[in-house]
This record gives structure tokens, C-alpha cells and sequence, in this order.
């Protein structure tokens, strides 16, 4: 007699219980971590979503996991960071992105291109894999760990890969707050031109809102919107790197593949907002809902990753990260100063 399908469906949700349950316990020691972390700073310096992938990988470095963790682990790394991009859709509004001006969205489109293939270059270069070139290359030409988490898919990067790739991103990003505000008074920045250099170079939205605080409140705007336009650029990037999958295999690329279906759901979000039938009450809650499923898929990266394959291969990624970082601040100078932006 043949499962019924309400029968399968309950032993699919049992087989995936066990990995989905230990990374929710992985995220709340991160949650609890992060939060200690602000209590004895002041700060949080390292965030919860990378507090997450290292207590998992921890976690697997010293504890026999059993197999019956496997399909929910694999599952809350995949599906729920999926459904995270999608909800970060709605924090974006079209109308606000073209307020600030095409030439400026063009350059800022036109940077992410040439550091994006530059930073790939830097990586193969140092003899990093195809793979590892190109989730740094991502990493650091758009929005680090997202943009990483993003791409992974698309290029089927494996797990050790993501992490070791989003580890030393994470950790440069961190220096890059503390240090981007010095650039101020050493190349006589205006506040909208350090705006847009903290906007172009600082990986994660959050850091951005850190840099460019000690400095003015004008600096903390528009930042804040040349970040969201950078990250608009994932869309286009992981577009083509779907097609270029389909051409090296000499096949068709699937539409599934080629247009992965959470860029199309983020940017249907995206015109949700920007039509007015997503308040800003409800993109809020929704920005709080793909943190905590992102913090979630992030547990379950560290939880399936061997921390000794990722040490081994940081010496040439972390000299890939901060060579790309360079790249990327001398372009965005550039940029500012193409501009004008540079001095008030």
C-alpha cells in the first residue's frame, strides 16, 4: 500500500526536524553571543550572522554529528536563505533608487562591473579556484556575506568554499569601518563624497550605517543609498553567471537556473514597494524576518563545513580579500572624484 500524501509529507518534515532544530539552536547561541557582545562593548563587532557560521563550525569540529542531522542542515542552508533574499526585496524602492540620479547609479553600476572582474582576476591570479575567485569577486564587488550566500548556489559551490570565502570577507569588512572614516580628513572628503566611499567600499548595510555615523548624518543617507543600489546589482551578476553555467555545460541553462526564482521573487518585492502596496511598517517586519532566516541558514553553513579544509586555503584568500579591497577604494575614489563629490 503507497504512502498517502499527507503520510509523506509528515516523514519529510520528521527527516528534516533534527538539522532544521540544531540550527535554530546554533543561531540562538549567535543571537545570545552578539547581544553579550553589545552588553560588554557597547557594539557588535562581529554580527550574529557571522558569530552563527563559526559556533557551527565549531560545533562540527568538535562533535560527532550524527547523519540524521545531514537533510535538515542542508535544507535550512539552501531554502531558508532563499526565502531571506526574497523578503530583503521589500527594504528597496525604485523611486528612491532613481531619486538619487541616474549618472550616479550608472557609476555606481559601472564600478560594481570593473571591480567585480578585476577581484576575479586578483583571485586566479593568487591561484584560487574558479569557485573561490568568484564568490570573493561577488563578495567584495557587491555586498559580502549576502552576496557570497547568493552566488553559492548558482555556481554550486560547495560549503567549505562559502565559508572560507565569507570568514576573511567578514573579518576585512570589520577593519574596513573602523579604518574607512580616517580617509575623511587624509583626502579632504565632503560628507556626500565620503557618503558615497562608505556606500561603494563597506560589505554589509549595517556596517555602512557604523562607518559613516561618526561623520554626519548627510554622510549616513546617502551611504545608505549607494549601498542599496549595489546591492540591486546581485540581480544582473548572478543573471549572468547562470547563463555562463549554461554555455560552459553546452547546455540550455533550465529557467530555474538561469533566472534563480528568489532574484525573481526579491524583485518582485521590489516593485511591491515601489507601488505603494508594501508600507514601511511591513518592510520593516519583513527585514526582520530574512535577518533571522539568514542568521538560521548561516548556522547551518558552519555546521556543514570542515574547518580544517577552510584553514588551509586562507593564506591565498585572505590576500585575494584584501587586494580586492584595495581595488575597490581606489575605484570608488575615482569615482567620487569623476563626480565631483570629493571636497564640500
Amino acid at each position: 500500500m503507497e504512502n498517502s500524501p499527507n503520510k509523506s509529507s509528515f516523514l519529510g518534515i520528521r527527516v528534516l526536524l533534527p538539522g532544521v532544530l540544531l540550527s535554530g539552536f546554533v543561531s540562538g547561541l549567535a543571537v545570545l553571543a552578539e547581544r553579550l557582545e553589545m552588553h560588554l562593548s557597547g557594539g557588535a563587532w562581529i554580527e550574529a550572522l557571522v558569530l552563527a557560521i563559526l559556533i557551527g563550525a565549531v560545533c562540527r569540529l568538535l562533535l560527532k554529528r550524527p547523519a540524521v542531522f545531514d537533510p535538515g542542515i542542508a535544507f535550512s542552508a539552501k531554502y531558508f536563505l532563499e526565502i531571506a533574499i526574497v523578503l530583503l526585496g521589500a527594504g528597496v524602492s525604485a523611486m528612491a533608487i532613481a531619486g538619487m540620479g541616474w549618472l550616479l547609479i550608472g557609476a555606481i553600476a559601472a564600478v560594481v562591473g570593473v571591480v567585480l572582474l578585476a577581484s576575479y582576476a586578483i583571485g586566479r591570479g593568487l591561484g584560487l579556484s574558479r569557485t573561490v575567485a568568484l564568490l570573493v569577486a561577488c563578495g567584495n564587488s557587491i555586498c559580502g556575506n549576502s552576496a557570497i550566500a547568493a552566488t553559492a548556489p548558482v555556481i554550486r559551490a560547495d560549503a567549505e568554499d562559502v565559508a572560507s570565502s565569507i570568514a576573511f570577507t567578514a573579518v576585512l569588512g570589520m577593519v574596513t569601518v573602523l579604518l574607512l572614516p580616517v580617509l575623511v580628513p587624509l583626502l579632504g572628503l565632503s560628507a556626500t563624497g565620503y557618503g558615497v566611499m562608505a556606500g561603494m567600499t563597506v560589505y554589509a548595510v549595517p556596517q555602512v550605517l557604523a562607518a559613516t555615523a561618526p561623520v554626519s548624518a548627510l554622510s549616513i543617507q546617502i551611504g545608505t543609498f549607494v549601498k542599496l543600489v549595489r546591492v540591486l546589482m546581485l540581480g544582473p551578476v548572478i543573471f549572468f553567471l547562470s547563463l555562463a553555467a549554461g554555455k560552459e555545460s553546452g547546455r540550455r541553462p533550465a529557467l530555474h537556473r538561469l533566472v534563480p526564482w528568489f532574484i525573481l521573487g526579491f524583485l518582485a518585492m521590489l516593485a511591491a514597494r515601489s507601488f505603494g502596496l508594501i508600507d514601511a511598517g511591513l518592510a520593516e517586519g519583513m527585514a526582520r524576518a530574512a535577518t533571522v532566516l539568514t542568521i538560521l541558514s548561516m548556522a547551518a553553513l558552519g555546521l556543514g563545513i570542515d574547518l580544517r579544509r577552510v584553514m588551509r586555503a586562507g593564506p591565498r584568500v585572505t590576500a585575494a580579500v584584501v587586494l580586492s579591497l584595495g581595488v575597490l577604494v581606489a575605484v570608488s575614489y575615482g569615482m567620487v572624484v569623476f563626480l565631483n563629490l570629493a571636497t564640500a
